[in-house]
């Protein structure tokens, strides 16, 4: 199914926003015996690193591939590219199964996940407003 270029933009942003609520929620829920200044503090950190060196740069790399494209019309999941289905695909699997191995200590499923949800989140909003900006603008923008 082929859709149009903008539209792969706001594929991305409700894929990313779903992902990162879901990944946000499990560290939220995990959360309830562990909140302290210091594990909040973390949780902040995580979500900073993950943005700055990330998820930032994902949003504006695929944003200005998918700006880039010369035809309009193009197949619903390019909104990525192979490589980052593929590491998408690890980090789902990765994360799957250090939960239900009981590897990581509910501690750090709180802290980390919360973190990264957050980050993941914003980078779906980020595609969102990127979505916004293309369709309100006769050419799309980058995120700054």
């Amino acid at each position: 199914m082929k859709v149009k270029r903008n539209t792969l933009l706001l594929i991305a942003c409700l894929v990313w926003c779903a992902v990162g609520f879901n990944i946000f929620r499990i560290g939220y829920l995990a959360y309830q015996s562990y909140v302290t200044t210091w594990n909040l503090l973390t949780s902040g950190v995580v979500f900073a690193v993950f943005q700055k060196f990330i998820f930032g740069k994902l949003v504006k790399k695929h944003s200005e591939r998918i700006r880039n494209y010369t035809e309009d019309k193009q197949f619903f999941l390019k909104f990525f590219d192979g490589k980052s289905f593929a590491i998408m695909f690890f980090m789902m699997a990765g994360g799957i199964g250090i939960r239900t191995s009981g590897l990581a200590p509910e501690r750090f499923i709180a802290v980390f996940y919360s973190g990264l949800g957050a980050s993941l989140l914003l980078a779906g909003i980020l595609f969102g407003r990127n979505f916004g900006r293309a369709v309100f603008h006769t050419d799309m923008l980058p995120s700054r």
